[in-house]
């Protein structure tokens, strides 16, 4: 009897020691179990970052491929071009006397956007200041008579050139300036902030006449007229549409400065609405179209899109 209870005894004791490793199996395997599906998961969440990863590439080549930015369709959802000018800039773009803004730049720019199927929205910009106008987003161009310079390249993208142009000595009918060198000691009338200025201003004549700095080349030529300077110095396309239309007894000397050419300015990055821009005016050059806005502003087809 004594034996049958060690005996007893002793396989309660093996039962109890088994029941016990298999539990502290059972635990260990459960919390490696859980380990294990962690790092399971994780791989999982790296995979799908790079997937994600490698998509956005695929948009960003994309978006390269097809311009490199969203400008002409960020144009194109709000429906509209705004262009900025200086809207007295005759004949470029400028106010009339219904008070509507009109001009070469402004009927050629109609045009593209009816091409487009988006509306042109003219915008009066302060000629020194547009660039920060431009910029800050508020225009979506600056079309108006913009001469191209190197100092412009380096805060605007320029489309190619559309038209030449050449900056110019303006002097009264009656006025004993005949020559460059009669300027000297006299006073010249020039536009602030257009390359009009800086032509004259990096000029050995600039240098030897007293430059009187206005807001506009109205403003410029009607001090010409009441005799509150002696020359304005600006754009010949300007001068002769000014020489001609308004009857003013004004005359440009034979001497001018430096050729220049027109262009439209953008944003620097704004490649995809440049080109689309740009673009269209070269149809318009191919059907005839721009020959005959131009000939209707300047009696022949003087722009240089080819």
């Amino acid at each position: 009897m004594k034996m049958k209870r060690s005996l007893l005894s002793a396989l309660s004791a093996l039962t109890l020691t088994a029941a016990l490793a298999f539990a502290s199996c059972g635990s260990s395997g459960s919390s490696s179990s859980k380990s294990g599906a962690s790092s399971a998961a994780e791989p999982i969440a790296d995979t799908s970052a790079a997937a994600g990863s490698q998509a956005d590439e695929s948009k960003a080549d994309e978006s390269t491929a097809s311009g490199g930015d969203a400008s002409w369709d960020k144009v194109k959802e709000k429906g509209k071009l705004v262009l900025g000018l200086d809207a007295t800039f005759k004949p470029m773009g400028y106010t009339d006397e219904n008070d509507e803004i009109v001009g070469f730049d402004i009927d050629c720019a109609k045009e593209v956007c009816t091409r487009l199927g988006i509306e042109l929205e003219p915008y009066g910009v302060n000629w020194e200041t547009k660039e920060l106008d431009l910029d800050a987003g508020t225009i979506d161009c600056i079309w108006n008579g913009l001469s191209v310079s190197d100092e412009r390249k380096k805060v605007m993208l320029m489309s190619d050139p559309y038209m030449k142009n050449q900056m110019v000595f303006v002097v009264n009918n009656d006025s004993e300036i005949k020559t460059l060198s009669d300027l000297e000691g006299k006073t010249v009338a020039v536009q602030n902030g257009s390359t009009a200025q800086e032509i004259l201003n990096g000029s050995d004549i600039g240098k030897k006449v007293t430059v009187n700095e206005l807001a506009t080349n109205v403003e410029a030529l009607n001090q010409l007229e009441m005799n509150m300077c002696d020359a304005v110095f600006l754009d010949s396309v300007v001068a002769s549409y000014e020489i001609v239309t308004t009857g003013k007894n004004f005359r440009m000397l034979d001497e001018g400065l430096e050729p220049e050419e027109y262009a439209i300015g953008f944003r620097l990055n704004d490649k995809a609405l440049c080109d689309k821009v740009y673009g269209t005016l070269k149809e318009m050059k191919a059907d005839g179209k721009l020959a005959e806005i131009s000939t209707k502003w300047f009696g022949s087809d003087i722009t240089t899109v080819q």
